[in-house]
């Protein structure tokens, strides 16, 4: 099934975005690829990745090249590193040639191998940056880049329209300039959300149908789940070891391991912090963060829980769940989508995840879901080392009209999709199945790029969505088999009705999204925290049954060292300053 734009957000997320910060101590663009379907140190917390977007009106712009076509302007090459892993796109990519045919780009990108901040860390020590760069706020910090409203203000017609309901937004808070184009949460016409990107419990499908379609409301009833699934199959069908449960905290991806608590006692994805009030708690040793790892340590000890899951990166991880052999995990989806990316290619749908809002208690309501909100500090921005940034942004400009929004999403008109006579877009079944193909994207999507850039969510001016995942008809027809069995046995009609409705987001939200400062005292004490958590949390978790407390005294020993309150300081004064400054358009 073609996934809707949202985090990579979510993600993309995240990873989108994903230069989270660390902060995500926990977006969903959402998440790279969705694309159409998410953090790092610098930022506030784990928010892991945008959970959704932001509320922009408006409609999209059609006309106005803003990149100019290949024949009135010189061929220009632009550089743009890109802080995910991605595959590399084929020599013959079609989307990047017509790019370079009709607006005279070629794009030469590098995409993240290892940890990202090892490798902003050489870039800013060596001084030199591409033209285009992933958001980073200690790129910021560095003057690695440069403002961007003057040039937007001046060239770019389109982008200002399109940003016109989060420009504010998207200043930085102390100095006023925009260095960042958010890549998700900006809406056009009518959002309607069928797939989800963010966070939840995720548990096979395969598991669900075993039990009759069970619908586990509390962690307690969900981990039951995955005990009496192991014990009825404590191998898979090619003979592997089952996983009931992994966790993932590899680089800035630690969002899997340290946000959950927030969300089991009915809290938003707020990053490492729960807000009550507009004033934030950090919540990492609170009682009711060591009830959920203390679940963890029970899960290891009965043989449930993944005994690689603090030494894999990344890319392990996600070649662990393509395997089959996961049962069950903490993410969000726009995280390990490529994993599940690889499970459909292979037509093992069973083996494909469905998410659960769970919390402690069923009087709790779930927050999981929540509003379109722009996915700041996250994008593309332009380095100092840029030769012709008025070229950039009028590139940028050209690709958030509709004309190439739907070139990225829906892709080539007779080609990729056909319009009916009603003007509705649709594809046919082989289309559909032609596009799930991993190989068959690398040569004929621009998803690495689309990730990153400014996008048109919602609905294009004539009235069709603006990706094949959120347009309703073709929703339901994109569907496999075993997912119409999998909704309609729970009475569902898209994936985002096994959560709550979304209520309003506070005006301040979400505080992942606040900018420590790289090198202050709130930066100092979040890396701090999550390096105390990433060596305690493992510990506990490993423990042998009895010797959970002793550890977890040990951790809040060393997290009680911590000037944390030099960290809250400056999260609960953007808070305020949100408040004060972040009126409802």
């Amino acid at each position: 099934m073609d996934i809707p734009i949202q985090l990579l957000k979510e993600g993309l997320l995240n990873l989108m975005g994903e230069k989270r910060r660390r902060l995500w101590r926990g977006l969903s663009i959402a998440l790279a690829l969705i694309l159409v379907l998410a953090a790092c140190s610098g930022k506030s917390d784990n928010g892991g990745g945008n959970s959704t977007p932001a509320q922009g009106t408006g409609t999209g712009s059609t006309g106005g090249n803003g990149g100019g076509s290949g024949s009135d302007l010189e061929p220009i090459t632009i550089t743009a590193f890109i802080g995910a892993p991605q595959q590399t796109p084929t020599p013959d990519n079609r989307i990047y040639k017509k790019i370079e045919e009709e607006l005279g780009v070629k794009l030469e990108m590098e995409f993240l191998v290892g940890d990202l901040q090892q490798k902003l860390g050489v870039m800013i020590a060596g001084g030199e940056y591409p033209d285009l760069i992933t958001a980073d706020t200690k790129l910021v910090a560095a003057k690695a880049v440069i403002p961007l409203e003057d040039l937007i203000e001046e060239h770019a017609p389109n982008l200002k329209k399109h940003y016109a309901q989060a420009w504010n937004k998207m200043k930085d808070s102390s100095d006023g300039h925009i260095y960042w184009l958010p890549n998700y949460g900006i809406i056009h016409g009518e959002f309607f959300q069928t797939w989800y990107a963010g966070p939840a419990f995720w548990i096979q499908k395969k598991v669900l149908k075993e039990f009759g379609y069970p619908t586990p409301k509390t962690l307690d009833e969900f981990m039951q789940l995955v005990r009496d699934y192991v014990a009825k199959h404590p191998t898979t069908e090619d003979g592997q070891p089952t996983i009931g449960y992994t966790a993932l905290a590899y680089d800035w991806r630690t969002f899997p391991l340290l946000n959950p608590p927030e969300h089991l006692i009915g809290h938003p994805n707020d990053g490492g912090v729960v807000v009550r009030d507009g004033v934030a708690e950090v919540f990492a040793v609170k009682d009711y963060a060591k009830q959920y790892y203390q679940e963890l340590n029970k899960l290891y000890n009965e043989g449930l829980f993944d005994k690689e899951a603090f030494v894999q990166n990344y890319d392990q991880y996600l070649a662990k769940l393509s395997s089959g052999r996961v049962v069950a995990m903490f993410d969000q989806h726009w995280n390990f989508q490529p994993a599940e990316d690889n499970l459909i290619a292979q037509g093992r749908i069973w083996d494909t995840y469905v998410g659960f809002p769970l919390v402690y208690d069923p009087s709790i309501r779930d927050w999981y879901l929540d509003r379109p909100l722009p996915n700041l500090n996250n994008g593309f921005g332009i380095s100092k080392d840029a030769k012709d940034p008025v070229r950039i942004i009028k590139f940028l400009d050209a690709l958030i009209t509709e004309e190439w929004q739907k070139i990225f999403s829906w892709g080539e008109e007779g080609i990729d999709y056909h319009v009916d006579e009603n003007g509705r877009f649709y594809r046919t079944p082989e289309q559909r199945t032609q596009q799930e193909d991993p190989t068959w994207k690398l040569a004929n999507k621009a998803d690495a790029l689309f990730g990153y850039i400014p996008k048109i969510e919602g609905t294009f001016s004539d009235g069709n969505a603006t990706s094949p995942g959120n347009q309703p008809e073709e929703f339901f027809e994109s569907l496999k088999p075993e997912d119409q069995e999998v909704l309609s046995a729970y009475g569902h009609k898209v994936w985002t009705d096994f959560f709550s409705p979304a209520p309003e987001n506070p005006v301040y939200y979400p505080a992942w999204q606040i900018d420590l400062i790289d090198g202050s005292e709130a930066a100092i004490a979040n890396q701090q925290m999550t390096d105390t958590s990433l060596k305690y949390l493992p510990q506990a978790i490993m423990a042998k049954s009895g010797q959970f407390d002793a550890v977890w005294d040990e951790y809040v020993k060393a997290f009680d060292k911590i000037n944390v309150q030099a960290y809250l300081d400056r999260v609960n004064e953007q808070l305020q300053w949100r408040i004060e400054n972040w009126a409802v358009e």
